[in-house]
């Protein structure tokens, strides 16, 4: 399989026919069981059946999606046989899909990251900086900030301890970006839930540019419960549109040119 996005300075760039906004979609899907052989490739059906519902150029999903929050899970790689159906997917649809996973690279050690997927194949475009607790006795933190230019657009990644720290959006922000894309974990509760649509809003106001989130719903690996509430804030910090907290949701927003 082979894997035609390239980072290149920390921007990665998938450019098509040019159009008045972009239609993006946050989904936040059951997530299959940790531990079971076929995890990865339950959660990759579940993705491209949410990739095929979306009719959406950009699909964003939460921390660590393919396997759920599970800090044993066994790495993965761009070209894994089992991401197949999710780049079948965004070949029939044109979509980019923004998926989580453990990988490991070559020189580099293991990784929480986003892939982007299209329908010519996945690639390594971000990885988790802000690593806490546990994390931090596998994984390698990320070199910072990554710009993913699509369509003239340029979203900036983030996974989620990434987001609840400012001067990561700071970081990101400065590299000009169009939105802040966050692939994250909350927790259950109206405490997590505020502390999550806060932490969006604040980016979006901060610096003026739109905050997509893409979080877990559901059990998520170690997780018996997260929070749900996947969504999109316009600059200045106005929440436009939020799914609730059920496994399955998907919000979709226009996001226009500059």
């Amino acid at each position: 399989m082979p894997a035609p996005l390239i980072a290149t300075t920390a921007v990665t760039a998938v450019t098509t026919a040019v159009t008045a906004t972009i239609t993006v979609a946050v989904a936040q899907p059951a997530c299959a069981d940790a531990g079971r052989p076929d995890t990865v490739a339950v959660n990759v059906e579940r993705h491209a059946q949410a990739v095929r519902e979306a009719t959406a150029r950009l699909v964003v999903f939460p921390e660590l999606s393919l396997t759920g929050y599970d800090l044993a899970a066994p790495a993965l790689g761009p070209t894994d046989p089992r991401l197949a159906p999710l780049v079948a997917a965004c070949a029939a649809t044109g979509t980019t899909a923004l998926v989580g996973a453990p990988v490991t690279e070559p020189g580099r050690g293991e990784s929480i990251a986003t892939l982007a997927v299209t329908g010519e194949g996945a690639a390594v475009v971000y990885r988790k900086s802000r690593l806490h607790d546990a994390e931090n006795d596998r994984f390698t933190p990320g070199d910072g900030p990554a710009v993913l230019e699509l369509d003239g657009l340029r979203f900036g990644l983030a996974i989620c301890a990434d987001a609840a720290d400012p001067a990561h959006a700071e970081e990101t922000a400065a590299l000009g970006i169009d939105a802040y894309v966050a692939s994250t974990l909350y927790g259950a509760g109206p405490a997590q839930a505020a502390r999550r649509d806060g932490h969006l809003r604040d980016r979006a106001a901060a610096h003026g540019v739109w905050a997509v989130l893409a979080t877990s719903a559901g059990a998520s690996g170690e997780q018996p419960q997260t929070s749900g509430g996947s969504g999109f804030w316009a600059p200045g910090g106005a929440l436009v549109a939020q799914a609730g907290t059920a496994p399955g949701e998907l919000v979709r927003a226009e996001l226009p040119r500059r």
